[in-house]
């Protein structure tokens, strides 16, 4: 079939113009400028491979593995296991600037004793358990938020022009009976606990003007008790308990924080 010649040139403009479109796309990355800032959910604990820094950070931690597949024209990695708020605040500050682009961090949990809780809802008794989770959610609301928004605050004076990603913690528990280990009492509980931390760093993200991605949905069906989860329960030493292995940055950290930038580019 013949078509009309203005038909055909106006197809061709088409395709012309979505090649152009296409290859201007990892140009634009090229031009990325990105620091990974936070703590052991953002350097990779429990993901293995790390480097000599101290920090446990992995090569396959969310970051890195953004860093890989994206090739932006400068990439630093400075977030650190163990980091709380302040410790962001004067440790890895300084790799900001007017020329960041792009800044991503998980932070909030250290400052909530998140380390501490686990290792008593691990070792002794229910009551014990939920009494640190209650001292763990009071600080949430009382003392979190102010420490949350001198950081974001801080973050944004350094790199003003940067999109900031501010990423949140899963859930670690399926609900099940099917499960050894913690009883449900102190599982429901810890996820409740999650989620008040979450809505803390979520608004505090807003109120920043930050983008929010929520990694809780995409490790539906992947928490600890699930039988095919993504995260490490207790490990010998106790450090990599609890965080996400490599599948959980691979396929559940990294895939939020794609698409987090990506909307946030559009």
């Amino acid at each position: 079939m013949n078509l009309p010649r203005l038909v055909v040139s106006a197809i061709c403009a088409v395709i012309l113009s979505g090649a152009a479109i296409t290859a201007a796309s990892p140009a634009s990355a090229a031009t990325v400028s990105y620091v990974a800032l936070g703590d052991s959910y953002s350097s990779g604990v429990g993901a293995g491979s790390y480097d000599s820094s101290g920090c446990q950070r992995s090569t396959n931690a969310y970051p890195a593995k953004w860093a890989a597949a994206h090739s932006p024209a400068s990439f630093s990695f400075v977030a650190c296991s163990g980091a709380t708020t302040g410790d962001v605040l004067s440790k890895q500050l300084s790799a900001l600037s007017s020329s960041t682009t792009l800044a991503s961090i998980t932070v909030g949990g250290n400052d909530a004793g998140f380390s501490g809780v686990m290792q008593t809802c691990v070792l002794y008794s229910t009551s014990s358990c939920l009494s640190a989770i209650a001292t763990s959610e009071n600080y949430m609301d009382t003392q979190l938020p102010g420490k949350l928004s001198t950081l974001f605050t801080a973050i944004h004076s350094k790199a003003s022009a940067a999109q900031v990603i501010v990423l949140d913690y899963p859930h670690l528990y399926v609900i099940t009976s099917l499960c050894a280990g913690l009883n449900n009492t102190k599982r429901t509980a810890l996820n409740g606990a999650a989620d008040k931390l979450d809505t803390t760093i979520a608004k505090a993200s807003a109120d920043a003007g930050f983008a929010f991605a929520d990694v809780r949905s995409k490790f539906s069906g992947h928490e600890l008790c699930s039988g095919d989860g993504w995260l490490h329960s207790v490990t010998i030493p106790f450090g990599e308990s609890y965080h996400p292995t490599a599948t959980g940055h691979a396929l559940g950290y990294l895939p939020i924080f794609t698409s987090a930038v990506a909307a946030a580019a559009g």
